[in-house]
């Protein structure tokens, strides 16, 4: 997104406008792996055994395998390639494993306990030590059955990388379609694969900048539902909202203090687009910026002692810091982007130590990197049209919009730009991603 759009909230619904699809299909989302890292891992998943007289309501091991393999981090062997399919330690055969040159091996069970309950056991294997890495045993209903295979993948993913998985997290973002000639917008939750997703809220207006809260129970989202702008928390599981900021002007770019009991955003109440934070209790109302520039899409350090932000005070868009207390800004305003003549949107990483934006150099967009100490700026992804990137929540990977062939995809990229892959529904554009908090 364009930094004018940002400015002009009529100009950014029509240009929301244009971009809409027509299409009646049921919205699954495709991931496709663009470029997966060199040497991945090769790791074996055998099917899960199943005890029940018909068929599973789930395949467990393709779940984990499609979630591995789309880490970019691991090359799962083809089922067709295993030379056996054992659901118990007894009967794993580590030199059978050796002989097709898998490092690990995954094997499980899932069983039928009764009307809507099963157990489900795995175990992680070093194939050429012959030893168990890992092993639980989880017990759910037939809903949650998807979830453990996630919770699954991410033990193994942190057992054989040192590094928390994601795949047990949602993404939520705003999908934008044509019914009867008029445009439709939907703000929906799936989880971290495209499946279970769920419509939260359907406007005929456009919506926008959807933020999870630090403990992934509500959504703070932008609505023209009104006519103008306007801020809204909604709970996730409830539907519950309320609306908490809909001054005269502007009112953009939501973004939750890491407490949870804050909210900064941009508004333009006093005639220019200026950073506040918003008491989520008391409704206390604090401008952070008065500068006469536009400043805008704010964002939290993950400790909560400052907040970046876009600006053009320096003559094109770049991000600048100010650090926060209880009574509002605590310190002066400084600029810390340089490379480039573009830098916008930008978010921190989970620990602090980064942030990812929009980049520009030139005429040319890319979705950049900067370690904040030291200053070093690195591209992950070079992308004309990308938008809205984020950190998942292990900051292993970076979540942001693009367009592929004139319709909004969402794409995420490894922050060493390994890996990448392409999330793309069969319906409408899809825009706005933010990635949830690890549950």
């Amino acid at each position: 997104m364009k930094w004018i759009d940002r400015l002009a909230p009529l100009q950014l619904i029509a240009a929301l406008g244009m971009l809409l699809m027509a299409s009646n299909a049921q919205a699954v989302l495709t991931i496709e792996i663009t470029q997966g890292v060199k040497g991945a891992l090769p790791i074996a998943i055998v099917p899960f055994g199943w005890s029940g007289q018909s068929r599973p309501p789930e395949r467990l091991g393709r779940i984990v395998a499609a979630d591995l393999a789309r880490s970019g981090y691991f090359a799962p062997l083809a089922e067709a390639d295993l030379p056996s399919r054992p659901h118990d330690v007894a009967a794993v055969r580590f030199p059978d494993w050796r002989m097709v040159r898998v490092d690990n091996l995954v094997i499980g069970q899932m069983d039928l306990l009764g009307p809507d309950s099963y157990q489900v056991k795995f175990h992680l294997f070093d194939v050429y030590k012959g030893k168990s890495l890992a092993g639980y045993s989880f017990r759910t209903n037939r809903r949650g059955l998807r979830r453990v295979a996630h919770q699954i993948s991410d033990i193994i993913y942190e057992k054989l990388t040192g590094r928390k998985g994601v795949f047990s997290t949602s993404i939520a973002y705003v999908t934008a379609t044509r019914k009867g000639g008029r445009s439709h917008y939907a703000l929906s939750v799936a989880d971290a694969d495209g499946y279970n997703e769920e419509n939260i809220l359907n406007s005929p207006q456009p919506l926008m900048s959807p933020a999870w809260s630090p403990d992934g129970k509500r959504l703070a989202y932008v609505s023209f539902e009104t006519g103008r702008s306007a801020i809204y928390i909604q709970d996730v599981e409830t539907a519950k909202r309320i609306r908490v900021a809909s001054f005269k002007g502007i009112n953009s770019a939501p973004a939750w203090s890491p407490d949870g009991r804050k909210l900064a955003f941009t508004s333009s109440k006093n005639g220019n687009a200026d950073i506040y934070v918003l008491d989520l209790g008391s409704r206390k109302l604090t401008r952070i910026t008065t500068s006469r520039a536009i400043d805008t899409e704010p964002a939290w350090s993950p400790d909560g002692g400052s907040i970046v932000f876009t600006s053009d005070r320096g003559g094109s868009p770049q991000i600048y810091r100010v650090a926060v207390g209880p009574r509002g800004p605590a310190g002066k305003v400084r600029r810390i982007t340089y490379d480039g003549n573009y830098n916008a949107r930008a978010s921190f990483s989970p620990d602090g130590s980064k942030l990812v934006m929009v980049h520009r150099e030139g005429s040319h967009f890319q979705i950049a990197i900067l370690e904040l100490k030291g200053g070093q700026m690195s591209i992950v992804a070079n992308t004309p049209l990308g938008e809205s990137p984020s950190f998942a929540p292990n900051g292993d990977m970076v979540l942001y919009a693009t367009e592929v062939q004139g319709k909004g995809v969402l794409e995420a990229a490894s922050v060493d730009s390994r890996t990448h892959q392409r999330l793309d529904f069969a319906r409408g554009d899809v825009r706005e991603p933010a990635w949830s908090p690890m549950p």
